[in-house]
């Protein structure tokens, strides 16, 4: 009977599908969009009309029950990368079912082609904000070795859970602001100077700070409580401003 309702809590548990969950990635879409140049706002517009970039920040997540192949097989590769510890990114590639940077670097080609249909680009914009939210939670950068964190088994604040779904939404929905609270709070903290700082289009770099933090987000224990929350919360909010700001940058990039 208890193992029974340990399963059942388990699959209550928050899912591990949503990088970020649907509150960070919007977070990341609501911080960008005030600092997209005028080109870039306009390509925005044509491509997606109304629609913001909270909003297409969390598309391919909510597309990823749709039982066509392309999203059963091809498109689930590409919301992480693999970085075993002691090694980069650079050196090792990607692996031939591609990843996150091959798929942001064939959307770009798209978001860049004259003859590509809005619908392909609305596709490409989509994936493109939403990958870059990926590539700033730590454990999208995963060792290889636990799925990015899907197959620790822990518990935060007594519901079992796992430590990648921790990082997606725990510990940012234990926080109980909508997306919109949180970016405006996280957005009066982003200074010119740290805009500077951060402006990096460049998705290798990202990767390189994501696998730079992963290890240290490994707890001893399994419990995670109150001091988890309160050791890591600077990095989440830290990644979530860098995440807001890289979207800016890259599409401010794409489109000068």
């Amino acid at each position: 009977m208890r193992a029974l309702l340990a399963a059942f809590l388990i699959l209550l548990a928050p899912s591990s599908a949503f990088a970020w969950g649907q509150t960070g990635h919007r977070v990341t879409g609501a911080i960008a969009a005030p600092l997209l140049n005028r080109h870039a706002a306009r390509e925005l517009r044509a491509i997606l009309g109304n629609e913001s970039l909270a909003e297409a920040s969390t598309w391919p997540d909510e597309m990823r029950s749709n039982p066509d192949l392309f999203w059963q097989r091809t498109a689930n590769s590409w919301h992480y990368v693999t970085v075993p510890a002691g090694q980069s990114y650079a050196d090792l590639g990607a692996p031939p079912e591609g990843d996150a940077v091959t798929a942001l670097r064939q959307f770009a080609a798209t978001l860049r082609d004259p003859r590509a249909t809005r619908e392909q680009k609305q596709v490409a914009l989509r994936f493109s904000v939403h990958i870059i939210g990926d590539l700033h939670q730590p454990l999208h950068a995963g060792n290889g070795a636990d799925e990015g964190g899907n197959q620790l088994q822990v518990s935060l604040f007594r519901q079992p859970t796992n430590l990648h779904a921790v990082w997606d939404s725990g510990l940012i929905d234990r926080r109980g602001l909508s997306y919109t609270e949180f970016a405006a709070f996280l957005t009066r903290r982003i200074t010119p100077e740290l805009r500077r700082q951060w402006r990096e289009p460049d998705p290798l770099v990202w990767i390189t700070e994501s696998a730079a933090i992963r290890d240290a987000i490994y707890s001893e224990g399994v419990e995670l409580s109150w001091d988890y929350a309160y050791q890591h919360r600077e990095t989440i909010d830290t990644r979530l401003m860098q995440g807001g700001v890289r979207i800016a940058a890259y599409l401010n990039a794409l489109w000068p």
